[in-house]
């Protein structure tokens, strides 16, 4: 990955590379980007168009929710893309990060 490019550029190049049916946590990316925060990436994820090839949904928080949309709803769309890649949710809500989380692979952390 390279740094330059704006830092959402930045953000999504690195959630283009989360294979289906795993999940990063905002700070998993910010982690990675190394210049920004996890408020960061959720911004960013936040600001995914329609016709971009992002999988903002494969990005949730550090506690393994998908994370109230900014109108203090959930996001039911978000639960169902993850579930449709075979991610499951516990009866509270949550994505067991040990088992769906993304293990960055050496040669990506290598590039950033």
């Amino acid at each position: 990955m390279h740094k330059t490019g704006s830092l959402y550029d930045r953000i999504y190049e690195c959630v283009r590379r989360i294979p289906p049916g795993r999940v990063a946590t905002y700070g998993q990316i910010a982690h990675l980007i190394g210049t920004c925060s996890p408020r960061n990436v959720g911004y960013a994820m936040a600001s995914v168009q329609p016709d971009q090839d992002v999988p903002w949904h494969r990005v949730i928080n550090a506690q393994g929710r998908i994370s109230l949309r900014s109108d203090g709803g959930p996001c039911s769309e978000q639960r169902r893309l993850l579930e449709q890649e075979g991610v499951c949710f516990t009866e509270d809500g949550r994505v067991n990060l040990e088992l769906y989380g993304w293990k960055v692979p050496l040669d990506l952390l290598r590039e950033i």
